[in-house]
């Protein structure tokens, strides 16, 4: 195997939660040595989020912290402490990048500033990631992704046009400035190594869900240059014309047609007397409301008669757009992600075997691989400051005595 594509950089990881974690994972399951710094009273908050193995909460256990930390190595440090910081310090001299995603107060307080660290390694990149970005007027404002998801305006765009804007599901937001960051961190890593310098990335959460390429910068662009709002559309089907989610004999499917796939859906449910019948020969007929419980009384039926993987397979003969409802079980035994190798197996030393996704993409000459599991809160103290500052045995023990690590 070669060696993989960061194996020659060094991140200190000082995040938490989800989105500054998951830019480090990035980084890490592509090769970089990453550091991941905690608090020794606990660490990282997400090793108290769930899902745990049968419940049971265990902060070895989180499914969100094993998956956001694989690959990395981990230390416990104190930075509130004098001794905690000197040796913060002392691990930024020998780093390529720092990534951080506290609240923009939090590391000039500390005397971690930029302008400090940059002293001490003028060739780091700093990755500072918060809710609004590090100066403005929103900057020292708390939030979470639905505040976030609120303000950036795709809101008003989901959700069913009678009732009040809904939250897309999930964490996504938080995925997606991760994403950003990593991008952003690498985008500073080339112009280290070709221009000698180092810089302070400032990512805002806000800024990254307004500018997203979705349907956020289509809202935005439409509205800026013709006035034109977003508006939430009515859901459902359309009189005859299916849309949206149905059941059927072992779960649900997900259907669209228009008018043009009519006949597509009349062969699907080898039904030919649909394109003559009068109710449903015309656009006009298939669009009257009066005519969709009769409809309903062909297709609600056909559906519950059959399973999904079956009703997608004749979807597909007959060229409609249709697909399962997939379930976490459907999903990770799904035969494409089986065939392509997506989902695998790490073992932890506490958790055990865990099932994780795997790589976002594929590269051909420097592949991702699973190096580590991720790391005990503390595991690799004795490591890294033994093996990088030099510390003794003895002194790591005065250090954690004195609540420094």
């Amino acid at each position: 195997m070669a060696d993989t594509a960061l194996a020659d950089i060094t991140v200190l990881d000082l995040t938490h939660h989800i989105a500054g974690p998951y830019c480090t994972k990035l980084l890490a399951d592509f090769g970089a040595d990453v550091i991941k710094i905690e608090r020794p009273d606990g660490g990282d908050p997400a090793r108290r989020y769930g899902p745990f193995p049968h419940d049971e909460p265990h902060p070895e256990k989180s499914a969100l912290f094993l998956h956001l930390n694989t690959n990395k190595r981990g230390v416990t440090l104190n930075l509130k402490t004098s001794a905690g910081r000197d040796l913060f310090k002392a691990l930024v001299q020998g780093v390529d990048v720092l990534v951080e995603n506290f609240s923009p107060r939090v590391m000039p307080r500390l005397g971690l500033a930029y302008e400090t660290l940059e002293a001490l390694n003028p060739r780091l990149v700093m990755m500072s990631i918060s809710n609004f970005g590090q100066t403005g007027p929103y900057r020292d404002y708390r939030a979470q992704d639905i505040l976030i998801y609120a303000m950036g305006g795709p809101m008003r765009a989901t959700g069913v046009a009678e009732r009040e804007p809904l939250k897309m599901a999930g964490n996504l937001m938080q995925y997606q400035a991760g994403t950003m960051a990593a991008t952003a961190t690498m985008v500073g890593i080339f112009a280290a190594r070709l221009h000698g310098i180092g810089q302070h990335i400032d990512l805002s959460l806000f800024e990254t869900h307004v500018g997203t390429v979705d349907r956020r910068s289509t809202y935005l662009t439409a509205y800026a240059y013709a006035g034109e709002e977003s508006t939430r559309q009515s859901q459902g089907p359309q009189g005859a014309l299916p849309r949206g989610i149905y059941p059927c004999l072992d779960g649900y499917i997900c259907i669209y047609v228009t008018d043009e796939w009519w006949p597509r859906l009349a062969h699907m449910l080898e039904r030919p007397d649909l394109l003559t019948d009068p109710r449903f020969a015309t656009p006009l007929a298939r669009r009257n409301p009066e005519h969709q419980p009769d409809f309903d009384a062909i297709f609600y039926p056909w559906l519950l008669e059959r399973t999904k993987r079956e009703i997608m397979e004749r979807a597909q003969a007959a060229r409609v757009l249709l697909t399962v409802v997939n379930t976490p079980e459907d999903v990770l035994h799904d035969r494409h992600f089986q065939a392509r190798g997506f989902f695998v197996e790490v073992e932890h030393p506490v958790a055990g075997r865990v099932t994780q996704p795997g790589a976002p993409f594929r590269m051909t000459a420097t592949p991702w691989a699973v190096r580590r599991p991720a790391p005990r809160l503390g595991q690799h103290n004795e490591e890294i400051y033994g093996g990088r500052l030099g510390l003794s045995r003895e002194e790591l023990l005065v250090l954690r005595e004195q609540g420094a690590i």
